[in-house]
């Protein structure tokens, strides 16, 4: 897109010269159309979350590169006969990372590696995964394992005597997440900004606040363009500011944030002007149709309507009717909304950000077949599980890259128990338990009401949306 941008304006500048030595002809210097301004803001928000580090490093190249020397033995022995890019491979696909789409340079979308080798976080960690086995920036990364792999860098860099980051630390004594494709973001959000004013100043003599510490599943940004409020519970206006909360570590002063504001502003632009793909599988139109008369009966009041003249409601369900997985409310209490609302990231409250919640609000369901698996907490792998609640599996696993074309979503298998026999934690984190705390995947049984017809009408409409 740069490069047409360029060429476009290289072209206009010459037609101008032209046009100026011909004395019949005054032509005026058109001015950028707002379509053209913000096409430009949107590719520096994308160049800014994947070359600019707000953070300072994490590790480096020859660290990643060292990873598989501390893998379980079998895998060890075959990174051993590997080629040094094998071995990144492998490595890519054990964290849940991916090379940045059309970049030849093998760079991954999840981190920012400058040019001495240097890897920092960037916001593609969560928010930039894959649709079944497709690269595409603002999908959910259902394969991320932070937790393993903070935890196998550490052992990394204590055998080369290097001095440990925030992730290795953090992650000895905060979950980074218990299952691969889910966090424990919202902890780090409490635990941050309890050490900061509203200002964003460091104020360091404060006790802990208290941790419920859960995972979440992160939303797809496709859909940020239509939502006034984000986060599942819905209490803060989308803004630029709110985008920066991952900045919040203490070497970032209120200075920092300031001058990296504007940085921001064109983030946002990137990140509302993206949208889902479509849908790559074939597709009943005449029962998609029929799907689509039972939504608009029974699902649009919360999720609202699509197609022309479609409008999505922002609407909030009150956790009783609702009846998902109650920790996250729990764990993001009113206090710790207020030092939000109060502070910098939402203008000191005149942003329209608000402390109380009682409930989930009802997400739009956009590219809902690319996002899987469900629920808040990303509990439930499939929209035929969605929609049938008297069927969703107890533990699960994911099993394969591919989409599970008839009940649209992950390919799992189903278990007993999370095997305690398997020593290899990235193994174990691939295993779903909604019996521990923070994964049930109970509630949004609205669709217990519908009928077996109607139900499998209503899945072949969510494919089109």
């Amino acid at each position: 897109m740069q490069v047409k941008l360029f060429f476009i304006l290289i072209v206009a500048v010459s037609m101008t010269a032209a046009r100026a030595d011909d004395p019949t002809t005054r032509v005026a210097a058109a001015a950028p159309n707002d379509a053209t301004l913000e096409t430009a803001a949107a590719e520096r928000g994308y160049r800014f979350l994947t070359e600019k580090a707000y953070l300072s490093p994490d590790f480096h190249q020859s660290d990643f590169d060292a990873l598989w020397e501390v893998w379980p033995p079998e895998l060890r022995a075959q990174a051993a006969d590997a080629t040094v890019e094998q071995r990144r491979q492998m490595a890519f696909e054990r964290y849940g990372l991916t090379k940045r789409p059309n970049d030849d340079s093998g760079r991954p979308l999840q981190y920012v590696v400058d040019d001495a080798g240097n890897w920092t976080m960037n916001c593609f960690s969560c928010h930039g995964g894959t649709v079944y086995g497709q690269v595409v920036p603002g999908a959910p990364n259902n394969a991320f394992g932070l937790q393993t792999l903070s935890e196998e860098m550490r052992k990394v860099k204590f055998r080369r005597g290097k001095r440990l980051t925030r992730m290795e630390l953090g992650s000895a004594v905060l979950p980074l997440g218990t299952t691969h494709g889910t966090s424990n973001a919202v902890i780090f959000g409490i635990a941050l900004m309890n050490y900061r004013d509203k200002d964003l100043n460091l104020v360091l003599d404060r006790q802990p606040p208290p941790m419920l510490h859960h995972d979440l599943d992160a939303p797809p940004w496709w859909n940020l363009h239509k939502k006034d409020f984000v986060y599942i519970d819905g209490f803060a206006r989308l803004s630029h500011r709110g985008l920066m909360q991952f900045m919040l570590s203490r070497g970032n002063g209120p200075e920092r944030f300031r001058e990296w504001e504007s940085d921001f502003k064109d983030v946002l632009t990137y990140v509302q002007g993206l949208r889902p793909p479509k849908y790559q599988g074939s597709i009943d139109d005449k029962l998609a149709q029929q799907g689509h008369v039972v939504f608009n009966q029974t699902c649009a009041e919360c999720h609202g309507t699509y197609g022309d003249g479609g409008e999505y409601p922002n609407r909030r369900i009150a956790l009783d009717d609702i009846g998902t997985d109650p920790i996250r409310l729990l764990a993001l209490p009113t206090i710790a909304k207020e030092k939000y609302v109060e502070s910098w990231f939402s203008d000191y409250g005149r942003d329209g950000s608000y402390a109380e919640s009682t409930g989930y609000v009802a997400p739009p369901l956009d590219g809902i077949w690319a996002s899987a698996p469900y629920l808040h907490n990303g509990s439930v792998p499939t929209l035929w599980h969605l929609l049938h609640p008297e069927q969703r599996p107890k533990i699960w696993r994911r099993t394969a890259t591919e989409i599970d074309a008839q009940r649209v979503g992950l390919q799992i298998e189903q278990v007993d128990r999370v095997p305690l026999t398997q020593t290899d934690w990235a193994i174990r984190r691939t295993y779903f338990d909604t019996q521990q705390v923070g994964k049930s995947a109970s509630g949004h049984d609205y669709p217990s009401k519908l009928s077996e017809a109607e139900r499998t009408a209503v899945l072949e409409y969510l494919k089109t949306l």
